[in-house]
């Protein structure tokens, strides 16, 4: 779910654009809100959203290229 919403907001050069890299930080927050538990601290709930945005932005440089396609 969080990557399907991810790669319809990824844009070119998404990594070099202030309000590119806001709208998936937010995307990441809306979709894990709706799915994690709600036992889930705001703390760890943060932290999640970080670890998320964090992999997103090392494996998905480009709308059309990441880790994976080019590991495969």
């Amino acid at each position: 779910q969080v990557l399907a919403r991810m790669k319809a907001l990824l844009a070119l050069d998404w990594r070099r654009q202030t309000q590119a890299r806001a709208r998936v930080l937010t995307a990441i927050q809306d979709t894990l809100e709706d799915g994690l538990p709600r036992a889930y601290s705001p703390e760890l709930y943060q932290q999640k959203c970080g670890g998320v945005f964090t992999h997103f932005y090392e494996s998905y440089p480009d709308r059309d290229a990441n880790l994976y396609a080019a590991a495969g």
